[in-house]
């Protein structure tokens, strides 16, 4: 049963996480009128790169989350069990390997922007 909490804990985070990146993109879709264009182009990229960072941030505090969970199991911390320290290591294997998809993308795009102004 304690199986079954973790899950839906984590489908829980999951929820949330897409309910934030969605009100993010919706902010940046709706600038104020009363904004000049550079005023709005600021925002868009102020709002573009704290939500990177916290992005970033995410994946850091995961994967703290599994080294300290790991290192706690391996000193025998009886507070720790072995499910609990495997699904925190997946939870920063996927955060990560999402980072890393994004990251490629935007070098990509970066690439192609620049292939275009040749």
């Amino acid at each position: 049963m304690v199986d079954r909490a973790d899950i839906n804990g984590v489908l829980a985070q999951m929820r949330e996480l897409r309910a934030q990146a969605q009100q993010g993109v919706r902010q940046i879709d709706m600038p104020n009128p009363v904004q000049s264009p550079n005023q709005v182009n600021a925002t868009e990229k102020s709002e573009f790169g704290d939500l990177l960072k916290m992005a970033i941030d995410q994946v850091n505090n995961h994967q703290a989350e599994a080294s300290r969970l790991r290192t706690a199991y391996e000193l025998g911390d009886p507070s720790v069990d072995l499910p609990q320290v495997m699904i925190q290591a997946q939870k920063a294997s996927v955060s990560f390997q999402a980072m890393t998809q994004v990251r490629n993308r935007l070098v990509s795009a970066y690439e192609d922007i620049m292939n275009m102004a040749i």
